[in-house]
């Protein structure tokens, strides 16, 4: 499946019908896209299900995102993960979830970005948000309403973030699945 960044926000609008038909005139399969925030779960017939490896990962992530930036004129980034994959992301999901909160799962396609996240968590010390590493993923916890304006909101917004990292709720994962 593919999650793109930024999509529905901050200008760059696309209507879930037309997502859906350039995943399937690049030759996907199984097409559907869940919810309006570039959510798309899709098969490949070239690769079977959790055996795509590193570098083929990187080809089928170029080329998702060369369709998606020639058909909607935007330089698009997105993540790949596979159903297994986010199924147990979701299921360990550190944090009993209660109202107050919003449960949140961060996805990188550069580990690196990820480990910066962490390291700046750790450094700004007590916060009202909470940041833990996962497999592949960084899961954070924020105070319903503060999710834009917390110390550790503020950096995972910044620039050097934008290519590489993407945040879903943890009720929209679900619906994933």
């Amino acid at each position: 499946m593919a999650l793109l960044r930024g999509v529905n926000v901050g200008g760059v609008t696309i209507r879930s019908a037309d997502l859906a038909e350039v995943f399937r005139s690049a030759g996907f399969t199984g097409v559907r896209t869940v919810l309006a925030s570039g959510n798309v779960v899709f098969d490949d017939p070239e690769h079977e299900p959790g055996e795509t490896a590193d570098d083929a990962r990187g080809v089928l992530k170029r080329r998702i995102e060369r369709a998606l930036a020639e058909a909607f004129g935007y330089e698009a980034w997105i993540v790949l993960t596979h159903q297994h994959a986010l199924a147990d992301v979701v299921d360990a999901y550190p944090w009993t979830e209660a109202d107050e909160v919003q449960p949140y799962v961060m996805f990188s396609s550069e580990q690196s970005s990820l480990d910066a996240l962490l390291a700046f968590s750790a450094a700004a010390g007590e916060q009202p948000d909470r940041v833990a590493p996962g497999d592949g993923v960084l899961y954070w916890e924020v105070p319903k309403g503060s999710s834009t304006d917390t110390a550790f909101a503020k950096e995972s917004s910044k620039a050097r973030f934008k290519p590489h990292v993407t945040t879903r709720n943890l009720r929209t994962l679900r619906k994933l699945l």
